[in-house]
């Protein structure tokens, strides 16, 4: 075997000199040698850690190791060792052969590439130069022709703006043929055709050209709507219009007169012209508006036809209810309310069945009646902006004026079916001078009400006593009159435009119901002596019964509509911590969670002060009765002492009393269960002190015994 050194010492260099490439290729080809020996991968590693002679050894250990037997092997190796050389050398003088080739194509094709960009760098210099020259030889030409062009656009600008003016005039020369003929339909679409170009100029700077076609339009305008409104005065005058009287005693208008499908054709062709004029006079004329601080929702025009209709009745109004005439009375505004609803009741009819359907073959979803009911609401909110600053220290007179004005809204909304997004009376008392001077009145009036409530005789007596299943809650006369008195101020508000004018309200009630809630208080710490007196408990009637009314309310769309408005507003101005905007939220809470949560504290309060009163009575009353002797004594000499609860829900405590006395003390059968019950948990605590009553096992004991909640005596 040979040693491992001589194998793997290199061949010995030849001594003639070579060259160094030929020193290298002699060197690779060694290294293919051992490669092809040991294997590529196993040598390539081995000679990079530069320990390729240990290699060697550990490879002819394994392969050959002590035993000779292992020698048998070596003609295999060198078979193998020597395909591998083969390969591997064809493989080198592969690579040897096709890079050289690869490399001498690629410098070709550099050289080639070097000459082309030379080529195109002589093209660019020469294609410069000659740019440069052609530039300064045309600028001239070019100056000469950008004249031309600014020439040529500035006539094309008289020409589109000669053509606009021959558009407009030949318009108005077709407009006037068509009224020297008698033909007002075809002047009107003519003029719709202008009000158009009118339209389209809008956003031109040619301010001489917008204002000569504004007055074209005006002054064709004028003219067809002054023949059109003297042609449909005279066909409303053939009907008697306006309807002074009531639907009922009109003989024309709604009936057929002589004449009348002449008269009802001339009616539609008129009204249908002067719909033509509708956009021209919304583009010539500003609506009348009142200031911004009434904050009316925003509208268009009423059409022109019912404008022209609404005029007599416009000229009326002003005639009856502006300057000194007698009917002019600021203490009575009841007055031109129902004028100008009568006239809106008077109208209807005729409106629905003769206007209505002109409108539905036009096409425009306009309802006549809303369109004349709108421009009359409009004489109404002038009216009332001119008196309220008149009137507005006068308590009696703005509470009246309200009061007025909120039954005009009522039945306005519900018998003629205006809707609320309109412009409406309740925007004038939303203003904020009026609507705080509102505030201040309801507040002042509904204290007034509050102080007779409480001071009258039957204040604390219920109106239906006597009715065992209406009188349940056995409600005092004052809880129920100052609940009413709530109820009425919600009806009041609720039609309110705005939300935050509406919790301004809810903000009041809060506040009376918080007044009541202490003056309860105070007549209450005036009976604590007779804390089951009748008026004791009528006290404590009233508040269950404003406490339970109340948590009704809670659920009431209306409030929770108000809850869901008060909740964006505290979210807003963060007056609220997040777990109470959470409850609010989740409706957990209710708007009168607060004067709930006081009110059941009174309640629960009264009630202590009821059991504590009870159970004193009881003890005492026990002492005694321990102290007699029961064998000698006969039944009508036992004095009974019973906590019951009657039929209709009082709670007697019979102390040798009579029955009389026990039903002027009422309670309701809640309130009385209540007390039934901390007045038993009483007297079990007490049973088991020391010294307690100690009944004898008698009949009535027995009976007591069995049932607790019954009459027994004890």
């Amino acid at each position: 075997m040979l040693p491992a050194a001589e194998i793997g010492k290199a061949p010995a260099a030849p001594c003639c000199p070579e060259s160094g490439n030929e020193r290298k290729d002699v060197e690779e080809k060694n290294d293919i040698n051992i490669a092809a020996l040991f294997g590529n991968e196993q040598v390539s590693e081995d000679t990079d850690n530069g320990d390729l002679t240990s290699y060697v050894s550990a490879f002819i250990e394994k392969e050959v190791g002590n035993d000779l037997k292992s020698l048998k092997k070596l003609d295999k190796l060198i078979e193998q060792m020597t395909e591998n050389k083969m390969q591997l050398e064809e493989q080198v003088l592969t690579i040897s052969s096709e890079i050289p080739k690869r490399i001498q194509s690629a410098l070709k094709n550099a050289e080639e590439s070097k000459q082309f960009l030379n080529q195109f760098l002589e093209q660019e210099t020469h294609l410069f130069s000659s740019i440069n020259s052609h530039l300064l030889t045309a600028q001239p030409w070019m100056e000469d022709l950008g004249a031309m062009i600014n020439q040529i656009e500035e006539i094309e600008r008289h020409l589109a703006y000669l053509k606009w003016i021959s558009q407009i005039e030949e318009l108005s020369d077709n407009i006037q043929q068509y009224l020297m003929t008698n033909n007002v339909p075809e002047a009107a679409s003519t003029l719709v055709s202008m009000v158009e170009l009118d339209i389209k100029l809008q956003e031109s700077s040619c301010a001489h050209l917008l204002a000569f076609t504004r007055a074209t339009v005006k002054f064709w305008h004028k003219i067809l709507k002054d023949k059109l409104t003297s042609d449909f005065e005279e066909v409303l005058a053939q009907l008697h219009w306006p309807f002074i009287t009531p639907p009922q005693s009109q003989t024309v208008g709604l009936s057929r007169p002589a004449g009348a499908p002449e008269i009802y054709s001339n009616l539609e062709t008129l009204f249908c012209q002067l719909l033509k004029l509708q956009t021209s006079d919304e583009l010539l004329t500003e609506p009348k508006q009142l200031p911004e601080k009434y904050c009316l929702p925003a509208s268009p025009s009423v059409i022109l036809p019912i404008q022209i209709m609404l005029t007599p009745l416009q000229k009326r109004f002003r005639y009856h209810f502006r300057g000194n005439r007698q009917t002019n009375v600021i203490s009575k505004p009841e007055w031109y309310l129902a004028q100008v609803l009568m006239w809106i009741g008077n109208h209807t009819q005729f409106l629905d069945e003769k206007i209505q359907p002109i409108l539905d073959k036009v096409g425009p979803s306009v309802n006549a009646r809303l369109e004349f009911s709108r421009g009359l609401m409009m004489l109404v909110l002038e009216k009332l902006a001119a008196d309220i600053p008149c009137l507005l220290y006068d308590d009696n007179l703005f509470c009246h004026l309200v009061d007025e004005v909120l039954l005009f809204e009522r039945e306005l909304h519900s018998l003629y079916g205006y809707p609320s997004t309109f412009a409406n009376c309740m925007h004038i008392l939303s203003e904020d001078t009026c609507f705080q001077r509102w505030l201040t009145v309801e507040r002042k009036f509904a204290l007034q009400k509050m102080d007779s409530m409480l001071s009258s005789e039957a204040a604390w007596i219920s109106q239906y006593k006597d009715i065992t299943d209406v009188d349940e809650m056995k409600v005092p006369d004052c809880a129920e009159t100052f609940m009413t008195l709530l109820l009425v101020i919600t009806d009041r508000y609720k039609n309110l435009p705005t939300a935050s004018r509406k919790l301004q309200f809810l903000e009041l009630q809060k506040d009376l119901v918080d007044d009541f809630r202490i003056r309860l208080t105070q007549v209450m710490k005036e009976e604590t002596r007779a804390s089951l007196g009748f008026r004791y408990c009528a006290i404590l009637n009233a508040v269950n019964y404003i406490s339970t009314v109340l948590a009704d309310w809670a659920d009431n769309v209306f409030f929770l509509q108000l809850q869901q408005a008060a909740l964006e507003v505290f979210a807003e101005n963060n007056t609220l911590s997040k777990l109470q905007l959470g409850q609010l939220a989740s409706m957990e809470s209710s708007v009168f969670d607060d004067m709930i949560n006081l009110l059941e504290r009174l309640k629960h309060d009264m009630l202590t002060r009821q059991v504590d009163h009870v159970f004193r009575e009881v003890k005492d009353a026990a002492k005694l009765y321990k102290k007699e002797r029961r064998c000698g004594l006969g039944p009508s000499q036992v004095a009974v002492a019973a906590v019951a609860v009657g039929a209709g829900g009082d709670v007697p405590v019979q102390l040798g009393l009579p029955a009389a006395a026990h039903r002027e003390r009422p309670l309701t059968p809640a309130g009385g269960a209540a007390l039934l019950l901390l007045v038993h948990s009483l007297l079990a605590g007490a049973c088991g002190e020391a010294g307690c009553v100690h009944l004898p096992r008698n009949r009535s004991c027995q009976s007591f015994q069995r049932g607790r909640g019954s009459s027994a005596p004890v």
